[in-house]
């Protein structure tokens, strides 16, 4: 499937004027005003946002709306020149996006839109990306040489080709004068140093995290919130840095989505940790495990090593508690062990997708090994009726010399 607007190189179709991967557009908005006709009496907003490389967004003056429409390119005036990008959104919907970015619809430092942009504009900014990779490259070897500690992540060309802005990363305050001079002397335009966090460069390179979706900092999260260790541990993830951070070397954003909930869920459970519950003949468990989302609590035994698990609602568990504090101790009900047996006495996989078997490989693998290992069998023939290997024939030794007598 393709995409309806035709700007989707990814294959993966449109849903709701977007493309479902994220590959149409980053941080793509979808306009559910657009089919409404306005009120008479109403002028439409004159605001345009305009989207370029990466996630840089940007709000621009239109004189007439009537000029272009969504997914289009056009040309914006920009310091001491002009840019090219994609109109992202319009109409009453960019005040709540003017609302989101602390702008007031009243402020006078908006650049315009000069005009709907041509196939020399369109055909001069493909000309700008295809020189990026090469200018990231040689932008690189020479801070190399200068043995600066920064990582240069991306570099975007101005629509006219007069200023390149490259954005690094870099732990440390970085004295770049001498970049810049011999930068400004290999490609010949104004060079600009931007400076971003390490969320910010995963945000604009993009890719796939663990999930195996696109980062959601690249496709539809805008804004990023704290995120600390506390949250794995109310989720009760186990603190291993391989799996709880990002691409970007951070935390994952993601840990925060499903926090509220388990903190929702988490009042229901008690507030002490690793706590007993005593049962009669004197038996205590001690908790070990928890199913924060399931409200199910797991004891051992305290006192056995190796013995049978106690799994209990938190509801129950609550009220144990509050037995076991009047110096009241419940018995134990015993609990049946959950087994799962075959015909055959041995655990069977179930095709349901009529592929073959699961184990054919292995099977396939051990025919073949068999196989290499015969050993080959000398042919039948009338000489050897036992069909027994034939030994090569030795050379008669030839006649010693007499001596002559």
């Amino acid at each position: 499937m393709g995409c309806v607007s035709g700007s989707c190189g990814t294959g993966g179709g449109c849903s709701s004027g977007g493309c479902s991967s994220g590959g149409c557009n980053k941080l793509n908005t979808y306009d559910w005003l657009a089919e409404m006709d306005m009120p008479p009496h109403m002028k439409p907003f004159d605001i345009v946002e305009v989207h370029f490389k990466g996630i840089r967004k940007e709000f621009y003056k239109a004189t007439n709306l009537n000029d272009f429409f969504m997914n289009e390119y056009v040309v914006v005036e920009v310091e001491n020149g002009y840019d090219i990008g994609k109109v992202n959104l319009k109409g009453e919907l960019v005040k709540l996006q003017l609302k989101k970015y602390n702008r007031s619809e009243h402020d006078t430092d908006f650049k315009k839109i000069i005009r709907l942009a041509t196939e020399a504009d369109i055909a001069k900014f493909k000309e700008n990306q295809e020189l990026e990779v090469p200018t990231m490259y040689r932008a690189r070897s020479i801070a190399m040489e200068l043995g600066l500690s920064m990582k240069l992540s991306d570099v975007e060309y101005q629509g006219d080709r007069r200023k390149a802005t490259f954005y690094y990363t870099a732990e440390e305050r970085v004295d770049f004068r001498e970049l810049i001079k011999r930068l400004a002397d290999s490609f010949k335009v104004r060079i600009e140093m931007r400076q971003i966090g390490y969320r910010q460069e995963a945000a604009r390179l993009g890719g796939i995290g663990s999930c195996g979706r696109e980062l959601c900092c690249s496709t539809w999260l805008t804004d990023f919130k704290l995120v600390n260790t506390s949250a794995a541990r109310y989720q009760n993830l186990s603190l291993n840095p391989l799996k709880l951070n990002g691409q970007c070397g951070k935390l994952k954003c993601c840990l925060n989505f499903e926090l509220d909930s388990y903190l929702e869920a988490l009042k229901e459970f008690p507030d002490e940790n690793n706590f007993t519950l005593k049962f009669e003949d004197e038996r205590i468990f001690k908790q070990v495990k928890t199913d924060i989302l399931k409200r199910i609590m797991w004891f051992a035994p305290y006192s056995e090593n190796g013995g049978d698990w106690l799994s209990l609602p938190v509801a129950e568990v609550n009220e144990i508690r509050e037995m076991n504090k009047r110096g009241v101790f419940p018995p134990l009900a015993v609990q049946e062990k959950k087994q799962i047996k075959s015909e055959k006495g041995e655990l069977e996989f179930k095709n349901d997708m009529g592929t073959g078997s699961l184990t054919r490989l292995d099977e396939r693998d051990r025919g073949n090994k068999n196989k290499n290992n015969r050993r080959p069998q000398a042919a039948y023939s009338k000489r050897n009726p036992n069909n027994k290997p034939n030994r090569p024939n030795k050379k008669p030794n030839p006649p010693k010399p007499q001596n002559p007598s």
